[in-house]
């Protein structure tokens, strides 16, 4: 089994830490799919692709691995904790009320996409939610805005086919102040935003799913 250097992996998950802040200074591509039974909303499934500059550790410590070689199970796990540290970079709400996760994912895995790196994985709520009538939104950032985690398309969420007749999604795109945007850029890599200030959170997508 080849072994991951840990001197590479250090680049790329100091990306989901917040003991180095920049903004962004990584990118990745979010394709987020609902988890249903048809009745209740279980969790969600989340496709991440990093850009090709944070994907570079990470592929370099593939090798030429195939797909389900043991070296991208142990490069998922190391990914993974470090997502599970900021509760997955997500944040879900109903009636105003965040809605709590398992602290660990149904199913995880990473693969090579061209030049990038992709990491897939169910994100399970704690408890399953009702969906008739109900509204519900979610967003995906990293608080630093470290990382720029966005959605390219609306289409990048996307129903079951068992929800299609009787739930909606919208994706919202903030348009933050000259000030924030200004000050966003001001920042080097060296420098960290104060925490009350949820920099991400003011770049963040919302995506709200609205059933009837």
């Amino acid at each position: 089994m080849q072994i991951v250097k840990h001197s590479a992996m250090a680049v790329f998950l100091a990306v989901f830490t917040s003991a180095v802040s920049a903004h962004p200074h990584s990118f990745i591509s979010l394709k987020t799919e609902i988890v249903s039974d048809g009745k209740q909303l279980n969790g969600l499934k989340m496709r991440w692709t990093m850009d090709e500059i944070t994907s570079a550790d990470l592929l370099y410590d593939a090798g030429n691995a195939k797909p389900g070689d043991e070296i991208w199970k142990k490069l998922a796990a190391e990914v993974m904790a470090n997502v599970l540290g900021q509760h997955y970079f997500t944040e879900f709400w109903h009636s105003g009320q965040k809605v709590k996760f398992l602290n660990r994912p149904t199913e995880y895995g990473m693969t090579r996409e061209g030049h990038r790196a992709v990491l897939s994985f169910v994100l399970p709520l704690a408890h399953p939610q009702p969906l008739a009538g109900q509204t519900y939104t979610f967003s995906t950032f990293d608080p630093t805005y470290y990382v720029d985690m966005s959605y390219a398309e609306d289409g990048d969420v996307q129903l079951p086919a068992s929800l299609q007749k009787v739930c909606k999604l919208a994706v919202h795109t903030p348009k933050p102040s000259d000030e924030t945007l200004n000050f966003a850029l001001s920042l080097d890599k060296a420098d960290a935003p104060p925490e009350d200030m949820e920099l991400g959170k003011q770049f963040a997508q919302e995506v709200t799913l609205q059933c009837q």
